[in-house]
């Protein structure tokens, strides 16, 4: 086994250090954020608070008086508890106190991570304890694009290169469809080195805390074992409402003009290839169909 880096890809800014366990100098070059940041093309900028807080003056906030619980409570015991509605939190404008327990994505890890290389893979992340079934993990956090930058970075990739940038739609009753683009790429948090799994044990929810734009929240999908490599479903199918209500944009190729790359997740449920959204090397992106 390789020999344990003392370093914290992190860089200290996480609740928790991420040590590196395999050859430090082979690790991307990239800027740490633990955060969303406002990239080229950003129509909002993460960072700006512009959700409106509760008006709630207990330590934790109840569903029949706060108004960032239209839908009931979004965590019982730290678990989320329904992945089939959308969830906001508090913010810093709400009146409860930090130890409210609608603030679930806001604490920072929890869990004491490893990042590794994986044999056919290259990195990624282990859990060096057990993970309950619902509790948050992580983020996938980055730059937040505009739609022209996601698709003027992902058109000039070479095609052998890893691809970070994930496109999050989602489908609104009304009709509308909320679209993020997010690359950590050059500026992104541990997000970016989880694999894909065609049968994962996470997956991605959006979160809304303080801004519109959504938190790219990982919640363990069933029980995670300590030694487990974590994973999710690139195409955002996974456990996701029942529906395409997330497209994830990340490590396919275009078909006809780019060979699809091979998916090494190595379940029984393998398809064979990454998944694909060909959307960001058209003219125009092509609005799934299905909604929530």
């Amino acid at each position: 086994m390789p020999a344990m880096s003392t370093g914290d890809v992190c860089a200290g800014q996480e609740a928790l250090p991420v040590p590196v366990c395999g050859p430090r100098a082979e690790l991307p070059v990239f800027q740490y954020t633990p955060e969303l940041i406002a990239g080229p093309g950003a129509e909002l900028d993460p960072s700006e608070v512009t959700i409106q807080g509760c008006d709630c003056q207990g330590a934790t906030c109840v569903p029949e008086e706060c108004t960032c619980l239209p839908d009931g409570e979004n965590y019982a015991d730290r678990r989320l508890h329904s992945s089939q509605k959308p969830v906001l939190e508090c913010n810093i404008l709400c009146h409860c106190g930090e130890s409210c327990t609608n603030r679930e994505t806001q604490r920072g890890l929890h869990f004491q991570l490893l990042l590794c290389q994986v044999p056919g893979k290259g990195w990624g992340l282990r859990t060096q304890e057990e993970i309950p079934s619902g509790r948050f993990v992580c983020e996938y956090a980055g730059e937040v694009l505009g739609q022209d930058e996601a698709r003027s970075r992902i058109q000039s990739q070479d095609p052998s290169a890893s691809n970070y940038i994930i496109a999050v739609r989602e489908h609104l009753h009304s009709g509308q469809v909320l679209q993020t683009f997010v690359d950590p790429t050059y500026k992104g948090n541990l997000g970016r080195f989880l694999n894909h799994s065609c049968q994962p044990n996470l997956f991605m929810l959006p979160v809304r805390t303080h801004s519109m734009v959504p938190k790219l929240a990982l919640f363990a999908a069933r029980d995670i074992r300590a030694g487990e490599e974590l994973c999710y479903d690139y195409s955002g199918r996974a456990f996701n409402l029942g529906g395409e209500t997330q497209d994830g944009d990340r490590g396919g190729d275009e078909g006809g003009r780019r060979s699809r790359k091979r998916c090494r997740c190595g379940t029984a449920a393998c398809s064979g290839y990454l998944p694909f959204d060909g959307s960001l090397y058209q003219a125009d992106v092509q609005e799934a169909s299905a909604s929530c």
